[in-house]
């Protein structure tokens, strides 16, 4: 089994960068697609970018893409999500998950999840 760790949010203010990282205790880390989801005050939970086993493939949310970037490295267990060009819209809550299916949007294809880390974006 994975668990994941989150770090690396905090208060930016807009259009600068942040880069998360989460940490993936266990074995299995390259068994899992990896994703990042963000849920903002009042809203619900929405796929913001997922990369594949290899790290070959990956997509991304319209609202990100160009300016996030997924990654990973499995032989330190661990996936990244690089985040430039911040925007006020972007202030939420960021979790990582697994998916033992591979990529996909529909968060309930993830069967691990981290506990988040928060990401402010100040205008």
């Amino acid at each position: 089994q994975v668990q994941l760790v989150e770090s690396g949010g905090g208060l930016v203010q807009a259009g600068g960068s942040l880069r998360l990282s989460c940490a993936a205790s266990g074995r299995t880390f390259s068994n899992y697609a990896m994703g990042w989801f963000r849920q903002a005050p009042g809203k619900e939970r929405e796929f913001v970018a997922t990369v594949s086993r290899s790290g070959g493939n990956a997509y991304y949310a319209d609202s990100v893409k160009g300016r996030f970037t997924i990654s990973r490295d499995n032989a330190k267990n661990t996936v990244y999500l690089q985040m430039n060009s911040l925007k006020p819209e972007d202030t939420a809550v960021y979790y990582c998950a697994a998916n033992p299916d591979g990529l996909g949007w529909d968060d309930k294809r993830y069967d691990r999840w981290g506990r988040g880390t928060q990401v402010t974006v100040s205008s």
